[in-house]
């Protein structure tokens, strides 16, 4: 059975480290072969647009758009949509591969056989 790891980001630049961590363990999850889902809630929905990763900063941390990449390579990055809906963001300005979902998409990934569900 093959497992999925959903990974909810509900901080942005606002709280950069609980940012990085859940990007950083998105990413190593999809290196290491665990087909992963990345939710950008909150402030971190703005990551879901060209250019914004390359914005954040964090001393020791890897690039926030290397670890997108490594999501969007392997897995789903989606954009919440009344996250999107509050910072105006439309779905034909995120990223190539990125969509925006609601609530009901992500009960269902989290209720799947073997989906793990991890919130930062």
């Amino acid at each position: 059975m093959a497992r999925t790891l959903v990974v909810k980001a509900t901080a942005g630049s606002d709280e950069p480290e609980r940012c990085a961590q859940a990007f950083t363990v998105a990413a190593t999850a999809a290196a290491a072969g665990v087909e992963v889902s990345l939710w950008l809630t909150g402030e971190s929905a703005w990551f879901g647009l060209p250019g914004r990763a390359a914005q954040f900063d964090l001393p020791h941390s890897a690039p926030l758009p290397d670890l997108l990449a490594a999501v969007l390579a392997a897995g789903r990055v989606t954009v919440c949509t009344q996250c999107a809906a509050r910072r105006r963001i439309g779905p034909d300005e995120v990223i190539a591969g990125v969509r925006i979902a609601g609530a009901a998409v992500f009960v269902e990934e989290i209720m799947a056989d073997g989906a793990r569900a991890l919130v930062y």
